[in-house]
């Protein structure tokens, strides 16, 4: 049968439900150009990048030469920044990598894997037809440090769906205000500088929700630890993975949300954030300047306890201005774009694809 001129693949290590703001892109997006009515196969490449097995990168890259030369493939960038690049210049297919953020920039990578890692996706994407970013700061990136042609980079915000009860005023907590954090058990998400800047914080009245998948293995151990350590135990819980019902409930409880993380190329959570009504507080680091609005978050570098603490008790101690930054961060989250919007961009750039061979 031959394949409508819509017709595209998207390449994902894993699971594609996986439950992380880049995996979570990537299943919204499938979803979304399937619903714009192109014609989208799910290739499923073998866990374990961007440090594969032999065995796992060979299979990977076997599939992927194996796509047609007339069908555009989006090559998530976890798998794409760490494959051969001898094997990509054997992919006939128009390639489309999709950088959330540059592998190189992961924290807590020994130097010798960072510049390989580095070295292996600049080379790559020498081989990119289009590609697709989360942000304008992952787009200057590949531009300043990838050698990427700006012309060749589409920029495909993460949409956000609305809340049902968006319209609804935020009712006052319940016991003491919630602070809620939500990102991957990683180290890159600071959820250790969280506690440590809670336990800072102790003689104010609060209670702190930390969600996240589990994702490296002895890191929730660690920070179980960390909070056990703290004598906070009965006031920091570190749910882990939660349903998407109690997530929502814990948005629509919450006072304020709080993430330490030390770098994000985009960060979904705060699109989350921002259209349940919640000021943030967060580290000014990779696109998260460009995401927070400034109005509706306090931001303090990265990697300092001190500073994160003393922006949570600014905004647990008054009331007014915490009132005033959810008002705005309302206001902008009500002004995100959908997921449509997303989908769009993408779209583009896998046309811009086709035509380029």
């Amino acid at each position: 049968m031959t394949k409508s001129p819509s017709s595209a693949c998207l390449a994902v290590p894993g699971d594609i439900t996986t439950l992380t703001g880049g995996y979570i892109y990537d299943r919204i997006l499938l979803e979304e150009l399937r619903a714009a009515g192109r014609d989208m196969t799910l290739l499923q490449l073998p866990d374990g990048f961007p440090f594969p097995t032999d065995a796992a990168m060979a299979q990977a890259l076997t599939a992927l030469q194996d796509l047609p030369g007339d069908q555009p493939v989006i090559i998530d960038g976890l798998a794409f920044g760490a494959l051969t690049t001898d094997g990509v210049a054997r992919i006939k297919a128009p390639i489309v990598p999709l950088v959330h953020h540059p592998l190189a920039l992961e924290s807590g990578l020994p130097d010798q894997d960072q510049q390989h890692l580095w070295r292996t996706e600049r080379d790559n994407l020498r081989f990119a037809a289009a590609v697709i970013v989360p942000s304008p700061h992952t787009r200057a990136i590949l531009i300043e440090r990838y050698d990427v042609p700006a012309d060749r980079i589409h920029v495909a915000l993460p949409g956000i769906a609305q809340p049902e009860q968006n319209s609804a005023p935020k009712t006052a907590p319940h016991g003491p205000p919630l602070i809620l954090s939500v990102g991957i058990l990683h180290p890159r998400k600071g959820h250790d500088v969280l506690i440590d800047a809670l336990t800072r914080i102790a003689d104010l009245d609060w209670r702190a929700e930390i969600v996240g998948n589990p994702w490296e293995d002895g890191h929730s151990a660690a920070l179980q630890h960390r909070i056990d350590s703290s004598g906070l135990s009965e006031r920091i819980r570190l749910a882990g993975r939660v349903s998407s019902e109690v997530l929502n409930t814990l948005y629509r409880d919450a006072s304020l949300f709080a993430l330490a993380t030390r770098y994000e190329g985009y960060g979904i959570v705060f699109n989350e954030a921002l259209v349940h009504g919640l000021p943030i507080v967060s580290c000014r680091t990779g696109a998260v300047p460009d995401t927070v609005p400034s109005d509706a978050g306090l931001l303090v570098e990265r990697d300092d306890p001190q500073a994160f603490a003393e922006a949570l008790r600014d905004l647990l101690s008054d009331h007014d201005r915490r009132a005033s930054m959810a008002a705005a961060a309302k206001a902008k989250g009500a002004l995100l774009a959908s997921w449509s919007e997303t989908a769009r961009i993408a779209g583009i750039a896998l046309d811009a694809a086709k035509g380029a061979v």
